[in-house]
C-alpha cells in the first residue's frame, strides 16, 4: 500500500460575527475522518465540488498540512515529519502554482530540479528524452517560461514533476483552462504513465472527462467525507444511469407503443425523433425491436453522462 490513510482529519479555527461588535470562534472540518488505501501503480480520480476537502486532503497527503487527527503514511513515510524525505519520492503538479523558473528557459529550468533532486545525469537524460517525445516540448523547450502558453507550461509541468523519477505523482486540476489540444495531449501522456504502472497517480479535477478517460477507480468527497469509493460503472449501477438510444423515424411516432425492455422518455412534437432509455434490455434487442415496429431514418446509442450521476451524487 503506497498510501494510507485512517480517520484523516484537518479542522479550521473560524471566527464568525456575533453581533455588532463580538466574534466567536468555531471549528470547521474541512477533511472529516477520510479513509482511503491506494495501491502502487493505481490511478486514482478524487474528486468532489468546491469545498469539499481535496486539495485539503492532498496537501495533508504531501506534508504541506498538518492533519488534526487520524493516520497517514505515504512511500511509508509520515507525511510532515519527513517531508523532505518524501518530496524526493513524491511528484506534485498544482494547476495554478508553478515549480519552474518564470525568467529561464524551460530546459534550464529541467536541469536545475536535477540538482536539486541530486538526479543521476544519465537517469535525467533519459526521462527527459521520453517526456520531450511524448509532450512535444523540443519547439519550446530554450523558451523562457514566462512566454510559454498555459498549455506549454503544464506540459513543462509535469516533466519537471516526473524528472526525478517519483513513486506518487499527485495532481491538481492538470488540465484547467487548456485548449481541446492541449488537453488531449496531456490526458494522453498521463495515459502512458498509468500503462507503465510505475507510478501511482493521485488526481482531482473538476474536467470528468479526465476521471473517465484515464481512471478506473474513483473516490467522490463532499463536506470533508468520502461519499463513494469504486469504479465508475458502479457509480452508474448506484444512480440507475441508463444508456439511451435517440431514433430518428420516416413517420411519427405511435401513441401508446411500448417497447419491452425500455422505456420512452421523450418525443419531438412532430413525432419523427423518439428517445428511449435502455431497463434490463441490450441496445440491440431494443434496436430490433424498434425496427420491427416503426420505419427508422437513422438512430444513435448514447452512453450515461458521468457529469449527470456525480451532480445526482451531491445533491443526494
Amino acid at each position: 500500500m503506497i498510501i494510507s490513510a485512517r480517520g484523516l482529519r484537518k479542522d479550521f479555527t473560524v471566527n464568525r460575527k456575533v453581533g455588532r461588535f463580538r466574534r466567536e470562534r468555531h471549528v470547521v472540518s474541512a477533511v472529516d475522518g477520510v479513509d482511503l488505501s491506494v495501491e502502487r501503480g493505481e490511478m486514482l480520480g478524487y474528486i468532489g465540488p468546491n469545498g469539499a476537502g481535496k486539495s485539503t486532503t492532498l496537501k495533508m497527503l504531501t506534508g504541506v498540512l498538518t492533519p488534526s487527527g487520524g493516520e497517514v503514511t505515504v512511500c511509508g513515510l509520515a507525511p510532515v515529519a519527513k517531508r523532505t524525505t518524501l518530496a524526493r519520492r513524491i511528484g506534485v503538479v498544482f494547476g495554478q502554482r508553478s515549480q519552474l523558473w518564470w525568467d529561464l528557459p524551460l530546459a534550464e529550468s529541467f536541469s536545475l530540479l536535477r540538482h536539486i533532486y541530486r538526479v543521476p545525469d544519465s537517469d535525467h537524460a533519459a526521462r527527459l528524452k521520453m517526456c520531450s517525445q511524448l509532450l512535444a516540448l523540443d519547439e519550446f523547450i530554450e523558451t523562457p517560461v514566462r512566454q510559454l502558453s498555459l498549455g506549454q507550461r503544464m506540459r513543462g509541468e509535469l516533466t519537471a514533476a516526473l524528472l526525478h523519477g517519483p513513486e506518487v505523482l499527485f495532481l491538481d486540476e492538470p488540465t484547467i483552462g487548456l485548449d481541446v489540444l492541449s488537453k488531449q495531449a496531456v490526458r494522453d501522456f498521463l495515459a502512458g504513465v498509468a500503462t507503465r504502472g510505475d507510478t501511482t497517480v493521485v488526481l482531482t479535477t473538476h474536467d470528468l472527462a479526465d476521471i473517465e478517460k484515464l481512471c478506473r477507480r474513483l473516490v467522490v468527497i463532499d463536506h470533508g467525507r468520502v461519499v463513494h469509493d469504486g469504479t465508475v460503472d458502479e457509480l452508474h449501477a448506484r444512480y440507475r444511469s441508463r444508456r439511451v438510444i435517440v431514433a430518428d423515424l420516416d413517420t411519427p411516432w405511435p401513441d401508446g407503443l411500448t417497447l419491452p425492455g425500455a422505456d420512452v422518455t421523450s418525443v419531438t412534437a412532430d413525432g419523427h425523433r423518439v428517445t428511449l432509455a435502455l431497463d434490463g434490455a441490450t441496445a440491440g434487442e431494443v434496436v430490433a425491436a424498434l425496427a420491427g415496429a416503426v420505419p427508422l431514418r437513422d438512430l444513435s446509442v448514447q452512453e450515461p453522462e458521468i457529469e449527470d450521476v456525480i451532480a445526482k451524487l451531491y445533491r443526494s
